[in-house]
């Protein structure tokens, strides 16, 4: 939903890119995560289903982006300049935030013979376009 920081920003992205918005106000720019793609993450649970003996394992890409970057991507992917259209809010600054959350995904890599297909930039693109089909589709934010 529009309550994680990635929906929040494609979705602003396709409806700034349309004209029904003027701006996106979030928070800390700096905080870092691991994004990746979750038909990747459903992959990596089917081939845990397939072992022979259970196990844990950590599911993610092991690489890291900060939300600024996330913007960058999302406007450019569209012709234009987050610096534009980006607005801090500290209502959006979260006092007890962790800055860094990134995943160790070795052990599923080896274990499961699993990797992520889908890169950053292919994830945020991908969800920009969906953004951009829903709102030109008169469907809101879905």
């Amino acid at each position: 939903g529009i309550e994680f920081v990635t929906r929040k920003v494609t979705d602003a992205v396709a409806r700034i890119k349309l004209g029904t918005a003027r701006e996106l106000r979030l928070g800390n720019l700096d905080a870092r995560r691991d994004w990746g793609f979750a038909g990747d993450y459903v992959e990596a649970m089917w081939r845990m289903l397939q072992q022979d003996t259970p196990d844990d394992f950590v599911i993610g890409t092991g690489k890291t982006w900060t939300v600024r970057q996330l913007c960058e991507e999302a406007f450019s992917y569209v012709g234009l300049d987050y610096q534009d259209f980006v607005t801090l809010d500290p209502k959006f600054m979260r006092p007890a935030e962790v800055d860094l959350l990134v995943a160790d995904p070795s052990k599923a890599m080896k274990g499961l013979g699993w990797e992520p297909r889908v890169d950053f930039h292919g994830l945020v693109r991908m969800m920009v376009d969906a953004d951009l089909a829903r709102h030109r589709a008169g469907l809101g934010a879905g």
